[in-house]
């Protein structure tokens, strides 16, 4: 078995394409798929599902991920010790997909403060919507999951597979333009902007809408992307309402550029991990994230 093995395996795993793989490992991509197949072989396990579009992990190869991780990680790391090269992989390193705000907003200080208590900690993030952070964590490329919860949403994860620890508070904040907010009140209905159907925070936001409190909107503007980044230059530029995470906008606010109109909707910062993953800083990691809550709860 071969380094190279390895990290072509790896290379896989992120990109699911061969042709991607073969070009970034600067290999034909027939060589690509041979050395790919010659680690199968040594394994006695097939790790790819080839019958797929994008290529997928099989349940061996979701397994055999982290392994491949450490095993690569170990090599570099001891081969800088023993004087044979400079390293530039951190002592431990995990892998975390978090929603698009939580990675701009929560997860920099998050990541500090594990640092202040763990010592050097690499890191390797995922932004992207819930949906997709979801499959992230389930298809095993990834150890922790951050999100924000609320107990009327259903989680579709198994909690025994994917169990969770409360880390942060943080609610939903409906937002709009200071010097635009006065006038849509005395004209009793406020421009909405309305995520995509189906998001994640488009669900969190019909929640805050049902809430005694909440004003009465129309549906101004349709975000498709559904990042909350952009409807908060939208609310900024005076063109309605948006229901944002109070931690993304809390300088707007404190500033006066922003104006909160309604009651706010609690919600909870949660850090999902994949229990089949298991490596000492993925438990130390664990441990830290439920500690450092209780202490600060």
């Amino acid at each position: 078995m071969e380094l190279k093995w390895l990290e072509d395996f790896l290379s896989i795993a992120t990109t699911r394409s061969f042709s991607r793989s073969a070009e970034a490992r600067n290999v034909t991509q027939s060589a690509f798929s041979r050395r790919i197949r010659s680690l199968e072989l040594w394994l006695g396990a097939e790790l790819l599902d080839r019958s797929t579009y994008p290529v997928s992990l099989t349940a061996e190869g979701r397994a055999f991920r982290e392994s491949a991780e450490e095993i690569v990680r170990l090599s570099y790391q001891s081969r800088a010790s023993l004087g044979g090269g400079k390293s530039t992989l951190p002592q431990a390193s995990i892998a975390l997909t978090a929603l698009h705000t939580l990675s701009v907003t929560f997860v920099p200080r998050w990541l500090g403060g594990l640092r202040q208590q763990l010592g050097p900690l690499g890191s390797r993030i995922l932004p992207e919507n819930y949906a997709l952070c979801i499959q992230a964590l389930v298809e095993g490329g990834y150890d922790f999951l951050l999100s924000f919860h609320h107990p009327s949403v259903p989680v579709p994860l198994d909690p025994a597979r994917f169990p969770c620890v409360t880390v942060g508070h943080d609610s939903l904040a409906a937002v709009a333009s200071s010097g635009r907010a006065a006038d849509w009140r005395l004209a009793g209905r406020l421009p909405l902007l309305q995520y995509s159907r189906g998001s994640f925070l488009g669900l969190l936001t019909s929640l805050a809408q049902a809430q005694p409190g909440a004003p009465e909107t129309f549906v101004a503007h349709i975000n498709e992307n559904s990042m909350a980044e952009a409807m908060k230059f939208m609310a900024l530029e005076g063109h309605g309402v948006a229901w944002l995470p109070r931690s993304l906008v809390a300088p707007e606010i404190d500033a006066g550029l922003l104006e909160v109109v309604a009651p706010e909707l609690p919600m909870e910062i949660r850090l999902y991990r994949n229990a089949n993953r298991s490596r000492t800083i993925v438990e130390r990691v664990w441990q830290a994230a439920a500690q450092g809550y209780s202490k600060n709860a």
